[in-house]
């Protein structure tokens, strides 16, 4: 039997059923025909937040952030960098805390960037502050991603 995962597209955020062995397949979105997994973050809303985190059963990365704040400028190419390698794997996405301070606060965001992850819209755990490359990446391979 074939499993297939539900997947948000980051475009129109339509449900998507993707067989796990066609992840790498560049999957197109049903509804709007455009990539489902994509090798850049997305950027969240308060429209858009709950969905993607609770329907995607990719697990989802986020990256909380500001603009004013300078880690988060220096860790922002850093992840992006490693969203592409690891897009059939996890789902990377962004949340500006400015624009976005209403999941901010839901979450108990209280320094930037602020790095959460979650699995089956749960959050199972976040790290602070701006990570290099392989140090992201041990921590997430620590999670078996």
């Amino acid at each position: 039997m074939t499993t297939s995962l539900e997947l948000v597209c980051p475009h129109c955020r339509a449900i998507n059923r993707v067989p796990a062995q066609r992840l790498g397949d560049a999957p197109q979105c049903g509804q709007c025909h455009q990539p489902v997994l994509v090798p850049q973050p997305v950027e969240l809303t308060q429209t858009s937040f709950e969905r993607f985190i609770t329907r995607n059963q990719l697990p989802v990365l986020v990256d909380f952030w500001a603009p004013w704040c300078g880690p988060c400028k220096m860790f922002a190419p850093v992840f992006a960098q490693l969203a592409a390698p690891y897009a059939s794997r996890v789902r990377f996405a962004k949340v500006n805390t400015e624009v976005e301070q209403g999941i901010a606060s839901a979450y108990q965001i209280r320094s930037i960037p602020t790095l959460a992850l979650f699995k089956q819209g749960r959050e199972v755990d976040r790290v602070s502050g701006a990570l290099p490359p392989a140090q992201l990446q041990a921590w997430l391979a620590r999670h078996g991603l």
